[in-house]
């Protein structure tokens, strides 16, 4: 759907990310340089919920977790070449928090998926983490920056794993330290939060 027949108000959306940004930062004690390009961004009135926007714009990624915390569901990213969550570009208007469910949906193929009751509570993701995103010419985009807004999505017991072979190499359960050199930050949030058991 299109952004602007939807009634989607990309002021609105930058004030939305900006107050989260503030809640988040209060609630894991964030130094306030780490999100410096993503708040730039929004001063500047760049629309950030657009994947034509640089330097950055804002994606989704689900940490999904088995019932019991203790495993996590990781992808093996077919541009990257590397082990991790599921995640992509944001498309407005979807909420945040659905952003992210829908690109855990689409990569893994499981069905029995669902927001953790924590973010509806807290009205916080669990991270947001800027990270470089290598140039691709062939899509007409250079270097630049995805503002990764983070939810813990969890799966129920023996849903079953299909994931999009298109989209990724494959996908497996791993333990849950293997977050510790993907997304350490995300992790200290998650025991900080009391949602995983380590």
């Amino acid at each position: 759907m299109d952004a602007s027949s939807s009634g989607f108000d990309p002021a609105a959306f930058r004030r939305h990310v900006a107050a989260m940004l503030d809640e988040h930062a209060r609630a894991f004690g964030v130094p306030a340089d780490r999100h410096a390009i993503l708040r730039r961004q929004i001063d500047s009135g760049d629309h950030i919920h657009s994947r034509r926007t640089f330097p950055g714009h804002v994606t989704t990624s689900a940490f999904i977790l088995d019932v019991p915390g203790q495993r996590i569901l990781l992808i093996h990213h077919r541009s990257l070449g590397r082990w991790l969550q599921p995640g992509g570009h944001y498309e407005a208007p979807e909420s945040l928090a659905g952003s992210a469910l829908r690109e855990a949906l689409e990569e893994t193929g499981m069905r029995g998926l669902a927001v953790d009751p924590w973010h509806e509570t807290s009205g916080l993701p669990i991270d947001i983490d800027s990270h470089r995103i290598p140039a691709r010419p062939e899509r007409d985009e250079p270097e630049h920056w995805h503002h990764d807004i983070r939810y813990v999505i969890r799966a129920e017991e023996g849903d079953a794993l299909l994931p999009d072979l298109r989209e990724v190499h494959g996908a497996e359960w791993r333990a849950l330290f293997d977050l510790e050199s993907i997304a350490p930050q995300a992790l200290a949030n998650m025991r900080e939060a009391g949602l995983v058991r380590l």
